[in-house]
């Protein structure tokens, strides 16, 4: 029943890998100790816990967890910077809500700025909501009481009584009690106590009292390392939770002797796993190549690396906004954080940064500084402008911070640091990245600029690449060469619609124009009607179309009834500029604008349904069988004690041998118990493939390995490297068997998407046909002079691309590259479901091309297969709803690099097997 139900809170609540591991240890702690203050002894008796007890029946499990650490079990999650913190703490109250029938939670915040976080982020319909998902909860959401409000009552339960006298477990509304450690601190404050351990009158005792009094209360602590002082570990000891959860990204303390670790820690989840996971950005250290700064003052080095973060942050903006066109999704608004030494440096840097000699003046008005001496009014907009900083219209690009910005500011924009006060590399690299790491959009793109976070260091570049080296460091840095005779500020994006949305919108973004220095290589569409009435009118019937893409085809658009229709909308939708002359607008002949649009739009769009494709029945996930191979295995038997000592960390950990759970007769089934373990095996379906390829794996044991007690041996220790193995070659063997599809065509064509490209300012147009140039910078130009591409530019991946482009312009009617949603097709890639994208469509005489240009050594990868075969489906499925509605078959075209040559036809490409 728990499996079900961490299962089902892992899907609702879309738990990343580390956060589900966090909830299965949870859930596993509460099936093996007691939650409840009393521990049963014998039938209808109860004593006080035996904490020690609990501790060895957790130790026993997890040797991590050596000590509680407090005077009730406590257990101490620790996880990156950026996995999700916050989120798991969600879906561990629901977890003991809806397993264990707990209600009485106490969240715990060790400052101001993450108490308002977690009030937000617990309140229902708020943007990072944490039961987002949770229906039980959407039904009946949680009490939230604050140190704020928790003296109005809400909070204490009528029934709290009657449960006492009667000792039923009240199955009532979640409490959560949302408290900064400020509000609960024992220390005494001017000979009183805090208001919260107060005797109030309507309950009888002090609130505190009656929350320590609460026989199901879990207390979860964030940021946990901020509790160890003995002031905040006595008030927490006093609260008698049956349970403690703490959360933190940094599992130790600093003290006069070093560093103290946590003796509670459950799990870990380090930074460098996370970035090597793609949970988090990518940290890099920035200078300039063959840079020497023993040749500048420091006021002069100080200013080089403002500039040269300055340039950086504007070519970030670029590629944000490129990838945010490329992919329809907003658009993110990075910002600088500027590290100041003091109060006063940070007020220089600030006067600096607006004055008219960095940069013209761009930035006036677009830094804020942040730091302790700031008050009043001040400080108050400072805040507002700091919280508000992710927003595309507030105006800050620069943060310039006094070691103010802690735990709880967390953005997703923060793209560039400039350090420009005195630390040790290390102190430099752990607290720097830390307010920059969060991904904004949840995840990694694969474009680096977008999965970056760049650390401006010119002065301290080796030293930090050094520590960054070393074998403790908690991350890896890549490294990135400004050349200073470049401006990447002069980057801009590229917004480029189709040749149609030109010809009947114009050119209607500043973006779209480039500088083509007098070459004649574009094929700029010359747009339909001039007048700038023709065009609000031409807009107006052009989104009344888009409303028709229901119809089978382009061609249906040429009904006179649908013509009639379309007339009819557009005249509704057509709104007059109010500031022209009266009049002019009763002489729009809507007729002649709407079939000069419907002929545009039937000579310049390439049908392409949008297709769904549904299983009718659930799918079954299988296996097919294969012969497991063990070429690469080739493990010996390990001695007793063996002394295994990390080469990241240096730290060390004894294994010894135990005969433990060793006795099973069969061997096989030391690997099936962990093979089971994965989401997608089940030993009911997949039991005979599993012993098959379990017993291949032991044959070949048996073929080099003496004795059956050396496999034993081996298969004892190696067991997870084992089990990775067969699953990863089960993998690649899987199926989807899914009997019957529902086929829905939703639209019978889809208008031509847009999309962006990064280029310089002083970009060029090159000829398609044109072969003298670089072609190892292919990737960064533009391309134009097509007489039959949908689009009056393009860009090409590879050269071989390029080629392919000159027999499309010779032999098919139109064709173009796809953009990103396109067509929405996805194929199996392991457990993932990528998007699909094709390299060209090209309509021909009788038939579409839906085309892929392979290097030649790579068309048998599981990978390439895999989409073509998600293609060629598809293909089949716009084939019947074409044949049926008059229109041309489409054809998949998978074509190795080498034979793309000027003398070979499509006929031929589609007339040749590949295999």
């Amino acid at each position: 029943m728990t499996d079900k139900i961490v299962n089902s809170i892992a899907g609702r609540l879309s738990l990343r890998e580390p956060q589900r591991i966090s909830l299965e240890r949870l859930s596993r702690i509460t099936e093996i100790t007691p939650l409840t203050k009393d521990t049963p002894v014998r039938a209808n008796n109860h004593s006080p816990r035996d904490i020690q007890s609990i501790l060895d029946i957790i130790k026993s499990e997890y040797p991590s967890v050596a000590d509680f650490e407090r005077d009730f079990p406590s257990l101490c999650f620790a996880l990156a910077t950026g996995v999700g913190k916050t989120r798991l703490m969600g879906a561990f109250i629901s977890y003991l809500h809806l397993a264990k029938k707990i209600n009485n939670f106490f969240v715990l915040a060790p400052n101001l700025t993450i108490y308002n976080k977690l009030i937000s982020d617990f309140t229902p319909n708020t943007p990072k909501y944490v039961f987002k998902g949770i229906s039980e909860f959407a039904i009946n959401p949680p009490v939230i009481i604050t140190g704020d409000d928790y003296e109005s009552g809400k909070g204490v339960r009528q029934e709290y009584a009657e449960q006492q006298r009667f000792g039923y477990a009240f199955d009532g509304d979640v409490h959560i009690n949302i408290f900064n450690i400020s509000k609960i601190n024992s220390e005494v404050r001017g000979g009183k106590a805090p208001r919260i351990k107060r005797l109030t009158e309507y309950i009888g005792e002090s609130y505190f009292d009656y929350l320590a009094g609460l026989p199901d209360l879990v207390l979860l602590m964030d940021e946990s390392h901020r509790y160890r002082a003995s002031a905040g570990i006595k008030a927490i000891n006093e609260l008698k939770p049956i349970l403690g959860l703490e959360f933190t990204a940094t599992p130790f303390t600093e003290s006069a002797r070093g560093t103290v670790f946590f003796k509670n820690v459950i799990y870990h989840y380090s930074l460098s796993a996370a970035m090597e996971d793609g949970f988090v950005k990518e940290p890099a250290v920035v200078t300039q190549k063959n840079f020497n700064p023993s040749q500048f003052t420091p006021e002069q080095l100080e200013k080089i690396k403002l500039e040269d973060g300055v340039r950086l942050h504007e070519n970030t903006k670029v590629e944000l906004e490129t990838y945010a066109r490329q992919t329809s999704q907003a658009i993110v608004k990075p910002f600088i954080l500027v590290i100041a030494r003091d109060t006063s440096h940070a007020n220089d840097l600030q006067k600096l940064i607006e004055s008219d000699e960095f940069f013209d003046g761009r930035y006036k008005g677009k830094a804020i500084q942040v730091h302790s001496g700031q008050s009043g009014e001040e400080k108050e907009e400072v805040v507002d402008r700091l919280l508000a900083v992710e927003k595309n219209d507030e105006p800050t690009e620069i943060v310039i911070h006094v070691n103010m910005l802690k735990e709880g500011w967390d953005v997703t924009n923060l793209y560039t640091i400039i350090p420009l006060r005195a630390a040790n590399a290390r102190t430099l690299i752990e607290q720097s990245i830390g307010r920059g790491l969060r991904l904004p959009y949840g995840k990694r793109t694969g474009v680096a600029a977008v999965d970056r976070l760049s650390i401006i260091a010119h002065d301290r570049f080796q030293e930090i690449v050094d520590e960054a080296n070393r074998s403790d460091s908690p991350i890896r840095f890549k490294t990135v060469y400004l050349n200073p005779d470049t401006d990447l500020q002069k980057n801009k994006t590229i917004f480029t619609q189709s040749n149609l949305a030109e010809k009947i919108l114009g050119i209607s973004k500043p973006e779209s124009i480039i500088s083509e220095k007098d070459n004649k290589t574009s094929n700029k569409s010359n747009p339909l009607f001039t007048g700038t009435e023709e065009q609000r009118a031409a807009a107006a019937v052009f989104s009344v179309i888009k409303n028709q893409e229901h119809l089978p085809s382009t061609k249906n658009l040429l009904d006179p009834a649908v013509q009639a229709s379309i007339i009819r909308d557009a005249e509704v939708a057509y709104q007059p500029d109010p500031e022209i002359l009266p009049g002019v607008s009763e002489k729009i002949n809507m007729q002649a604008i709407v079939e000069k649009v419907t002929k545009a739009v039937i000579q310049d769009t390439i049908d392409i349904p949008r297709i769904l494709v549904v299983p009718k029945d659930e799918n079954t996930i299988g296996f097919k069988t294969f012969k497991l191979d063990c070429s690469s295995i080739h493990f010996q038997p390990v001695e007793r004690d063996l002394l295994i000592q990390h080469l990241r960390t240096n730290s060390q950990e004894t294994l010894s041998f135990s005969t433990a759970d060793s006795n099973d007769d069969r061997l096989e089934n030391f690997l099936i118990r962990g093979l089971i373990d994965f989401e997608d095996i089940s030993y009911d379906d997949h039991a005979d493939l599993l012993y098959v390829l379990c017993g291949q794996l032991i044959n070949h044991f048996r073929s080099y390995l003496k004795s059956e007690d050396e496999i034993r041996n081996v298969i004892l220790y190696h067991q997870k490297q084992l089990v990775r193995f067969i699953h990863a070659q089960m993998l690649s063997n899987q199926y989807e068997d899914i009997t019957e599809y529902d086929v829905v065509i939703s639209k019978g064509f889809t208008e031509l998407k847009s999309t962006a490209y990064t280029a310089s300012d002083d970009t060029d147009i090159t000829d398609y046909r044109k072969t003298d140039f670089d072609k190892s910078k292919i990737g960064r130009m533009l391309f134009g002079g097509f007489s039959r591409c949908l689009y009056p530019h393009t860009k090409f991946d590879s050269d071989t691309e390029r080629r392919f482009a000159i027999i499309l312009e010779r032999e098919s009617l139109k064709w173009f590259r796809p953009s990103k949603g396109q067509f929405q097709i996805f194929y199996r890639f392991g457990n993932e479901h990528p998007e699909y994208i094709p390299d060209f469509v090209a309509d021909c005489e009788d038939v579409i091309y839906m085309i892929e240009t392979k290097a030649k050594n790579e068309m048998s990868s599981a990978e390439v297969l895999s989409k073509k075969e998600s293609a060629e489906k598809w293909c089949n499925y716009a084939t019947e709803h074409n044949l049926k509605n008059k229109g041309k078959p489409w054809k998949y075209l998978l074509i190795p690099h080498d034979e793309v040559k000027d003398n070979i036809s499509l006929k031929y490409f589609e007339g040749v097997s590949w295999n």
